[in-house]
């Protein structure tokens, strides 16, 4: 009974812990949506950035509502012992944990194939709208100016572009000289292809392989305690009459 009545108060502490970070995320969530131009100001040009590439406001909004409602879940289920929210919350938690391992099994082995189908989605995009439309435009200059990549592939991929047409140049990012860290202007088709500048796709990934360790470790954190927190429902759920 002590065991039980330990791990009984674990859940319900670890789970108000999910509750408030769920109602926080929530909150920022809705004032993003809402009042956007504060939360950019506050959090500068980066946040506007992402939020443009992402829309991060509903995204927090989501997360933030699987979160309260599996904290909510937790908790009451602990503190009641109410059989049937502890196993709505196994099956959630469940859900989650096999979504993120497919996740994982798509980008470790279909790399290549998400690469194509990226390539089909993304560059027409670039040749359409880098130049003419403004959100676009300073969401791809912020990330290659980040990455230190060009386009999604690379400088090709502004060929006859709005920016390409107006100035017969390519964006400065794909003449980027990394052995003085200087750019090369005006960035010509010749100057383009004799600094061969990274597509951001492969820089990306060139990122994440560099960090694997980091990014490894963290995945598995989070399945870890999506695996302990499943157990110890399912425990519960077992040891109430």
């Amino acid at each position: 009974m002590q065991c039980f009545s330990f791990i009984k108060t674990m859940m319900i502490l670890f789970n108000m812990l999910i509750f408030l970070c769920g109602v926080a995320l929530l909150a920022v969530g809705i004032w993003v949506s809402v009042d956007g131009p504060s939360f950019m100001k506050i959090f500068g040009p980066l946040s506007s950035s992402a939020m443009e590439f992402v829309n991060v406001g509903y995204f927090l909004i989501a997360a933030g509502a699987v979160l309260l409602t599996l904290g909510f879940l937790g908790c009451y289920g602990a503190q009641t012992e109410n059989k049937c929210a502890l196993m709505m919350f196994f099956f959630i938690l469940l859900l989650i944990f096999t979504a993120e391992v497919a996740a994982a099994v798509v980008v470790l082995v279909y790399t290549t194939m998400a690469e194509n189908f990226l390539t089909l989605m993304v560059v027409p995009t670039i040749k359409k709208e880098y130049g003419s439309q403004k959100d676009f435009t300073q969401v791809w200059n912020s990330t290659m100016e980040g990455l230190k990549c060009c386009g999604f592939n690379n400088y090709t991929d502004f060929e006859d572009s709005p920016y390409e047409k107006e100035n017969n140049v390519f964006p400065p990012y794909c003449c980027f000289d990394h052995d003085n860290g200087t750019f090369v202007e005006p960035c010509t088709r010749v100057e383009a292809q004799n600094q061969k500048v990274e597509g951001c796709f492969n820089q990306l990934l060139y990122d994440i392989r560099t960090n694997a360790v980091t990014v490894g470790g963290v995945a598995a954190g989070i399945g870890g305690l999506e695996l302990a927190a499943m157990i110890v429902s399912m425990y519960l759920y077992c040891n109430l009459k």
